[in-house]
């Protein structure tokens, strides 16, 4: 207080308040925060909330909410330089105004960035649903996203033709695994398709993609690498500065290229690598972009996962799962060390007969299972997979579980092993 001095004072002396976050009430109904710029309240005030569009609504206050240390508080007024919250707008939106009359004008605001990833959200319909979570209907995931949709400004979904699947619009794939997550730990099982860029057309007709602004930190002694990575990923460095032990790293990237490029950033400079990334703008479209250039081992049988089995199945690529796992047809188990799928039997046992053989007494060794983290799988899968989230676990499998089914619908499977 001494030598730090206070805020100067609004211009103006009525009611103004800037809505800065979202939340909700099941009792109370939507909670627009922001700071208050001028003016006081009190509850059962009349204000006037201006929509982006100029509409103006007139409404009363029913609670105002305030915060004491990290606890939320009920208080019953308000006035200029409180952080508060207020009800009695179902409508009110990031970037608009409340204040005390029809005529006044609205407060500036700088547009939140819009959506730049689309994803998949549907029921739970595998031969393992049920096992692991209770809440597994169509109009239980919807309320959940409608719920969240109502403090989460940065999520948009809607409904799709097919019964039970949703689509869900977000700034990044992270912000939809935070979601997914939660989900899970609240007893929800689901299913998530691979995230997709959500493309735009100018008035030309040209196809125009999100570009986003990129910085990364890195050894010096990994440079080589990422920038091999970044330029197959369609980035345009825009500088370069050395530092004494690492060099930053500025570029644009389109945002298709920001999926999986954290992984291979955290695996090649040991978790040294340091990344941030903010939204340009929709820019021209650059091209396609490599994606998984591997198959996948595919179960074509259901049942318990055997040491014998998976013993072969390891030799042709790296295995997802250990003996003793429950498997379906259709589930993912490993990973193809060439580029095309190949059905797999993860559940075959070996025959016992009378006779003695030269194998047996033998130890069966196996190499340790690739466990993923939920943002790992849902960059691994391809277009035509799912990743299962249940309360315990998390599996990849096929959209279409049946093999000969998915043969018909056009993707070329090798001979079984």
């Amino acid at each position: 207080m001494k030598f730090i001095p206070p805020p100067p004072k609004a211009a103006v002396s009525y009611f103004q308040m800037l809505v800065s976050n979202l939340d909700y009430s099941d009792y109370l109904g939507r909670i627009a925060y922001g700071r208050i710029t001028s003016g006081r309240i009190k509850v059962g005030d009349s204000v006037v909330h201006i929509a982006k569009d100029g509409r103006r609504d007139r409404g009363n206050i029913t609670a105002i909410f305030s915060h004491q240390g990290l606890a939320k508080i009920e208080v019953k007024h308000a006035s200029e330089g409180d952080i508060v919250g207020i009800t009695g707008f179902e409508e009110a939106f990031i970037g608009e105004t409340i204040t005390d009359s029809e005529e006044r004008p609205p407060l500036a605001f700088v547009d939140i960035d819009p959506p730049t990833i689309s994803m998949g959200i549907c029921i739970n319909d595998s031969p393992l649903a049920g096992r692991e979570g209770k809440l597994l209907t169509a109009r239980q995931i919807r309320e959940r996203l409608v719920r969240e949709t109502r403090g989460n400004v940065g999520i948009q979904f809607a409904d799709t033709d097919t019964a039970g699947h949703f689509e869900i619009n977000a700034r990044g794939e992270m912000q939809i695994a935070i979601l997914v997550e939660q989900m899970r730990r609240e007893g929800f099982e689901l299913l998530v398709s691979r995230p997709e860029v959500i493309f735009h057309k100018d008035d030309a007709g040209n196809l125009l993609e999100p570009l986003e602004s990129l910085y990364v930190d890195v050894p010096q002694e990994n440079l080589g690498d990422i920038l091999q990575s970044l330029a197959g990923r369609k980035t345009e460095i825009v500088s370069m500065e050395h530092l004494p032990h690492s060099v930053t790293i500025q570029g644009v990237i389109p945002t298709r290229g920001l999926i999986g490029f954290e992984t291979d950033l955290v695996n090649t400079t040991k978790g040294h690598g340091i990344m941030s990334h903010l939204f340009k703008e929709y820019g021209e479209f650059k091209g396609e972009i490599p994606t998984r250039n591997s198959g996948v081992l595919v179960s074509m049988e259901g049942g318990l996962s055997t040491g014998y089995a998976l013993a072969s199945i390891q030799e042709r690529g790296r295995l997802f799962i250990e003996p003793g796992e429950e498997i379906y047809e259709g589930m993912i188990v490993g990973e193809n060390s060439r580029p095309d799928d190949m059905p797999v039997n993860p559940c075959k046992a070996k025959k016992l007969t009378n006779m003695r053989s030269q194998g047996d007494g033998k130890g069966i060794q196996l190499a340790p299972a690739l466990r993923m983290s939920l943002e790992r799988v849902l960059e691994y899968i391809g277009p035509d997979e799912y990743v299962e989230a249940t309360p315990k676990s998390l599996r990849m499998r096929k959209k279409i579980l049946d093999a000969t089914v998915r043969k018909r619908s056009g993707k070329t499977v090798a001979a079984p092993v």
